[in-house]
């Protein structure tokens, strides 16, 4: 197949994606359904897997870490509920790829990753493609990043091991977190936290599988070990 056949069959298989996996399985918002509809995703995992970049599940990108599949990213995204003149912070940029989604909705991204190379990657994928509206910084994400709070939406992309205090501090009122949290290492509930003034409202999204989110807040400094 040449490049404008691959990039057509590409093509198609996005918008099957979109039709299949996200709306059939009851996703509505039209802002998140249109950006998956338009980032690449294939641009954001290794070229040797571009032709399984839009199959229903996540994919190896390095450093023992995972693209996670469409479905989970357009609904961690619909969960946050964000409009287009938001800024939010995504704690894990992994491939860049949900930085890249939320970059179609939003008019602010800053996304953290701890590790350099991924990072790195990301930042030049993310350029190359003009996403000019994220930010990406390497360092820990499991403290947020405070200089540019309050953030108008969080969403962690790793499992923590409980809701992590310092992203509740930096939630503007009725902003909300949306995180992966279970006392296992890869098996944790969905959780969307909402800021209500000084009170949070919690709502559970449902069984997930995530990596496990690693620094001062996460689980390194706690200790813990499971399977």
């Amino acid at each position: 197949m040449n490049d404008t056949g691959s990039r057509r069959w590409l093509a198609e298989r996005r918008a099957w994606m979109v039709e299949d996996q996200l709306r059939r399985r009851g996703l509505v918002d039209e802002a998140v359904l249109a950006a998956m509809a338009t980032v690449p995703r294939e641009r954001f995992v290794p070229a040797a897997m571009a032709e399984y970049a839009y199959d229903d599940g996540p994919l190896p990108i390095g450093e023992g870490q995972t693209i996670s599949q469409p479905y989970i990213v357009a609904l961690m995204t619909e969960a946050l509920g964000v409009d287009g003149n938001g800024r939010v912070l995504e704690i894990g940029t992994g491939s860049g790829y949900g930085a890249a989604v939320l970059s179609r909705i939003v008019a602010e991204v800053v996304t953290v990753e701890r590790h350099r190379v991924l990072a790195e990657r990301a930042r030049a994928v993310l350029g190359e493609l003009r996403y000019d509206n994220v930010l990406v910084v390497h360092g820990d994400g499991s403290r947020g990043v405070e200089a540019q709070a309050p953030y108008d939406g969080i969403v962690v992309t790793a499992g923590a091991p409980s809701i992590l205090e310092p992203l509740l501090d930096q939630l503007a009122d009725g902003a909300s977190l949306v995180i992966p949290v279970g006392a296992r290492r890869r098996s944790q509930t969905l959780r969307r936290v909402t800021r209500c003034g000084d009170r949070f409202e919690e709502v559970d999204l449902g069984g997930v599988r995530f990596v496990p989110l690693i620094g001062d807040e996460g689980w390194d400094s706690r200790r813990l070990t499971s399977p």
